[in-house]
């Protein structure tokens, strides 16, 4: 789906009296667009985000969207709508799920960091049982609850359209996550799903234990966001052994958990045999030196899949650091690293001093950058990373939006 830029500031220009029903701006642009051929082949992607950074625009409302939709439901070509950060509501997911029933052609669709709750997700949910045209939907940050989750998890038993769903930051809690696993031992169709951040009160892990048993049989899941589940060694375990059988998982979010180097150890192993995984997210963990020298001997002898790794935030040292930098010199597969966060000592930044300046890691792959004073490299923090495109927009025109979004670069949306 390509962008529009100049629909968008038409309607930055015309937001101010959207409300109005009788104001047609909107419309005449919408049918101007129209009359492009490559617009209405191609589709477009109407971004309407409240954080936009670059052009202070006033955040749409309940009864802007109600006069949006109206006028959408003329407009074909209009492929994607970004609504995130705004002021929407159940009201308004209710007039969103009438706009899902009677619409055939929308394929994206951002609701992140709204306030809409349960009503609103159980009207939105009940509207992709009969949809067939959405393709990715982001509720991120709506407090959906747990009971909102469940009617997803429904959803997912039912549609068979949907490619990727992000129920992030949702507040969904252990029924939800064992439906939602349930119901993708049986979906075919979903390839994508953030999990981050549940409400759990229970230590056992019953989750991640339901999560796993669903990857043994799920066929379709490339990528699985599993980030603050509280997780610890024993769900690790349960998720590697899982993975043994799985052929397809190639993005795996792990981040945000309570992981130590015993648990990495059984990562380590299943590096060493499994020939799909391309990302693995384990920031802001606990893996020191210890787990930190699993990967990379599993790294530099037998993995030659795994394109990204992230450590950042570990409590990992020079020893572990450098372990992973020479790692790299026997593995040209793995292009993407970031370290930021760790105790980086002299050892490590010549270390990944030298990896930059021979070639083998680009600076737009890592989140350090080498500088020297006196006659001595240090490293500075970039603001790189794997997972930050799912809050992170450009502060100025010359940055492309996935300039800073290296998971988008190495497993994009398309390859789907």
């Amino acid at each position: 789906m390509s962008v529009l830029p100049d629909l968008h500031l038409h309607y930055v220009q015309a937001c101010q009296n959207l409300s109005q029903p009788e104001n047609p701006f909107i419309a005449r642009v919408l049918q101007e667009a129209d009359k492009n051929d490559e617009i209405s082949t191609k589709g477009i992607t109407l971004k309407l985000a409240g954080n936009n950074h670059l052009v202070p625009v006033p955040r749409v409302t309940d009864d802007d969207l109600g006069v949006l939709v109206s006028v959408l439901e003329q407009a074909a070509f209009v492929t994607g709508l970004d609504l995130a950060y705004n002021l929407l509501t159940d009201a308004g997911a209710k007039t969103m799920a009438t706009f899902l029933q009677e619409n055939s052609t929308l394929q994206y669709l951002n609701l992140m960091f709204n306030d809409i709750g349960t009503s609103g997700a159980e009207l939105i949910a009940g509207a992709l049982h009969s949809n067939q045209s959405l393709v990715h939907l982001r509720m991120t940050g709506n407090k959906i609850g747990n009971q909102g989750g469940m009617f997803f998890a429904s959803m997912l038993k039912i549609n068979s359209t949907l490619e990727k769903l992000d129920v992030g930051d949702c507040d969904v809690g252990l029924q939800c996550l064992i439906a939602t696993a349930i119901a993708l031992t049986q979906n075919k169709s979903l390839k994508a799903i953030n999990l981050n951040r549940p409400l759990l009160s229970s230590q056992q892990e019953e989750t991640t234990v339901h999560i796993a048993r669903m990857l043994r049989s799920n066929s379709s899941l490339v990528e699985l966001h599993l980030g603050k589940h509280e997780m610890k060694n024993f769900g690790v375990e349960r998720l590697c052994e899982a993975l043994y059988e799985n052929s397809r998982l190639r993005y795996l979010d792990l981040s945000c958990n309570n992981i130590i180097c015993d648990g990495v150890k059984f990562l380590g192993e299943l590096l060493k045999k499994n020939q799909t995984l391309a990302i693995l997210d384990l920031t802001a963990n606990r893996i020191e030196d210890v787990g930190a020298v699993y990967l990379s001997e599993a790294l530099a002898t037998r993995n030659r899949t795994l394109r990204a790794l992230s450590v950042v935030s570990n409590n990992i040292t020079g020893k572990g650091l450098v372990a992973l930098a020479q790692a790299m010199q026997s593995n040209m597969t793995l292009s993407h690293i970031y370290i930021w966060g760790n105790k980086l000592d002299q050892s490590t930044c010549a270390a990944f001093s030298e990896l930059i300046a021979v070639g083998r890691l680009e600076l737009g792959c890592t989140d350090v950058l080498p500088y020297e004073v006196d006659g001595e490299v240090f490293l500075a923090e970039q603001s790189h990373g794997l997972g930050r495109h799912r809050y992170w927009a450009p502060r100025c025109a010359a940055v492309a939006p996935g300039a800073a979004n290296a998971s988008l670069e190495i497993l994009p949306v398309s390859e789907y």
